[in-house]
């Protein structure tokens, strides 16, 4: 899948927060990925089409350093990223084993990935953040990715963060942490969160103002036509 600019931008402009409580109204409880959070101060939200890549326990024949030029290897995987997308990387939640560190986090960078999600860790992070890559992870670890896990493959079903991801969903994240959004949402859901921002907004005036909470948050008929009324004079 690739988003439209228009959609792109229209979700880099709605918080992590709006999409969690706009997917509850839904149906969709299970989107924000737990353990992933900015590996730095100060990170942009990015918005992107979900790469998945995964990793299984470690398996003491097939985690070893030759492992690294497998045909089957993360570093197989990082070429295969299209531009624009986010790596969401299923580390089974295993914070004492690095999946990257500073070499493959700048090829990716290099590629055009737009970020870096998992719930795992990450080795080399002095280097990872000279390389220009945004990074959501669980933790930082020395010693390397087979030390404690084996990788598998990319481009399937995976479960990050206790969350389940496929290729092309979509993936916005920001200082609260990532969420996911399915791929038949996506359109929906940037139109939804652009209209909430907006009324969030407003309602944020309002409370500046000194309006008390009861029936202006969330809004009810009578705030509703207030900012209604609002919008029509802008």
């Amino acid at each position: 899948m690739s988003l439209d600019a228009t959609t792109r931008d229209a979700l880099k402009a709605v918080s992590t927060a709006t999409l969690t409580t706009l997917l509850l109204k839904r149906g969709l409880r299970n989107v924000w990925l737990r353990g992933p959070r900015p590996l730095q101060a100060g990170q942009e939200r990015v918005v992107g089409p979900a790469f998945t890549l995964r990793f299984v326990p470690m398996r003491e024949d097939l985690a070893t350093p030759e492992s690294w030029s497998s045909p089957r290897s993360t570093r197989a995987a990082i070429e295969a990223m299209p531009e624009g997308c986010i790596a969401v990387v299923d580390a089974l939640g295993v914070t004492d084993a690095g999946i990257f560190g500073d070499i493959l986090c700048a090829r990716m960078h290099r590629r055009g990935v737009a970020a870096l999600v998992t719930d795992g860790a990450l080795r080399d992070v002095a280097g990872v953040g000279t390389t220009g890559l945004p990074v959501w992870c669980q933790g930082i670890a020395a010693p390397p990715s087979v030390a404690g896990l084996t990788f598998v493959g990319w481009q399937e079903p995976i479960a990050c963060g206790g969350v389940a991801l496929f290729p092309d969903d979509v993936v916005v994240a920001d200082a609260d942490g990532a969420v996911v959004i399915p791929a038949a949402l996506v359109g929906e859901l940037a139109a939804a969160g652009l209209e909430q921002e907006a009324l969030e907004a407003w309602i944020m005036g309002e409370v500046e103002g000194g309006r008390p909470l009861p029936g202006l948050y969330p809004p009810d008929a009578a705030t509703r036509a207030r900012y209604e009324a609002a919008r029509r004079k802008d």
